[in-house]
């Protein structure tokens, strides 16, 4: 699994320019959940060939007891509880702060892996600029520029190298990997038992590689699977606002890993933000998916219309899933849901032929032609797969740049009936073959 890294420090120290370097994008996710006074900020990243999550937190002071920096800090302490590591930052032009020093303490009292780096030490002797900063008692101090990059590499390399590389290529888990996702309280937890209990006939934990997560591998009806459980299912914590069980980076990592994610929703509470964005997390992700409405059997009819009501107006960016309405703890419907998380593990893993995917792709053409744009049709030529989990299209022409949105949905809903392909989002992509003749007179 990849390493979960929080970039922690004082205000303005230069966390987020680091991020952005760390991430090498601005358009990193954002918890944008009700609830939170200030946004934390989720990216990849990737240093050679080891890949890493990072979190952005908001300025950290651990004496806070109410009002904005207080909420602040909440939320730094929650990331640093998450982390495989902290990225400790410090301003080496301010010098050592008594703040610095506070969360220094607060640091070791977390008992994770710190590396301190001191930032904004362009043009300035590494070792004057790191002196003072030892007091810390965290580690020799990393000198770099969050802003230039200088020192970045190394930082990352010493951080990185703390961890063992991921072994999903020589150790594969056996059958599909089914990440079940959730609000707290929603009964993923009921859900799991039910999964492991009924008809099951091999059942053994197997480690995983941080701290909170477990691969549950299973075997049902002969098939086996292997069930990524999140830390929302087992870890109860002593925390009573539904903002701290919500953990966004253990669900971004569950999702990573699966092939398959079970979203559970629960039928007696309305369909909440926190739904949306964990469908959307799933989706950004690729994932193939199947909505589980748990607790069916405690509301009434009109209960079940206004559920069903919300689900198409929260959740309607979700067409290509199968949703089942179920009672985890009676064991109801989980056989439909199995059934769909093997159709929707098939489709995410589907080979198309080209010959196949080029004779639909003309097909569709054949029916509706792509709109002009200003003078020029795109031309569409051939199609051919490009990846899978999710499934990829390349499709291959000429202007395809022009290609309107509603043309790229109606070949997706093309594709998606022609190969039927359930349960797993579907990307297309264009490229436009170069004119070898741009750009040169023409010869009389």
């Amino acid at each position: 699994m990849k390493p979960t890294i929080a970039i922690v420090g004082r205000p303005n120290v230069g966390k987020s320019t680091l991020f952005n370097r760390l991430t090498r994008s601005r358009d990193a996710l954002v918890a944008d959940i009700p609830g939170l006074t200030r946004d934390r900020h989720y990216g990849e990243g990737r240093m050679g060939d080891r890949p890493y999550l990072v979190v952005d937190t908001g300025g950290l002071e651990p004496v806070a007891k109410d009002g904005i920096l207080h909420e602040m800090a909440r939320q730094t302490l929650l990331a640093i509880s998450e982390a495989d590591a902290v990225l400790f930052l410090v301003d080496g032009r301010a010098g050592l702060t008594p703040q610095d020093k506070r969360i220094g303490e607060a640091l070791r009292r977390a008992r994770v892996q710190v590396v301190l780096a001191v930032n904004k030490a362009e043009g300035m002797n590494e070792a004057v600029v790191t002196a003072e900063f030892h007091e810390l008692g965290l580690g020799d101090p990393h000198a770099i520029s969050s802003a230039h990059g200088d020192g970045v590499r190394v930082l990352m390399d010493d951080l990185l190298e703390r961890f063992t590389p991921e072994e999903a290529e020589t150790q594969p888990e056996p059958g599909p990997r089914i990440a079940i996702v959730g609000r707290p309280n929603v009964g993923k937890s009921t859900l799991v038992n039910s999964l492991l209990g009924e008809e099951r006939v091999i059942a053994f934990d197997q480690p995983g590689t941080t701290r909170d997560s477990i691969d549950v591998v299973f075997q049902r009806e002969g098939r086996d699977y292997t069930l990524i459980d999140t830390a929302g299912v087992r870890r109860k914590g002593k925390v009573f606002e539904a903002i701290e069980k919500f953990s966004v980076v253990k669900t971004l990592q569950s999702i990573d890993r699966a092939n398959v994610v079970i979203l559970v929703l629960d039928a007696t509470e309305r369909v909440a933000d926190q739904d949306a964005h964990l469908a959307g997390f799933v989706l950004e992700r690729g994932r193939a998916l199947v909505i589980a409405v748990n607790k069916w059997d405690q509301v009434d009819d009109y209960g079940r219309n206004e559920v069903k009501r919300q689900l198409q107006h929260q959740l309607n960016f979700l067409g290509f899933a199968r949703t089942h309405f179920i009672s985890a703890k009676e064991g109801r419907g989980l056989g439909a849901v199995m059934a769909s998380v093997d159709e929707a593990h098939a489709a995410a893993m589907a080979k198309l032929s080209t010959p196949r995917l080029s004779r639909v792709l003309q097909a569709a053409v054949e029916r509706q032609q792509p709109p002009r744009a200003g003078q020029v049709r795109p031309k569409l030529r051939y199609a051919h797969q490009g990846g899978m989990n999710p499934p990829v299209i390349v499709i291959h022409g000429n202007s395809l740049d022009r290609v309107s949105d509603s043309y790229r949905r109606y070949l997706e809903s093309s594709f998606r009936a022609a190969f039927e392909l359930t349960g797993t989002p579907l990307r297309v992509e264009f490229r436009t073959g170069n004119n070898p003749f741009a750009g040169k007179a023409r010869e009389h």
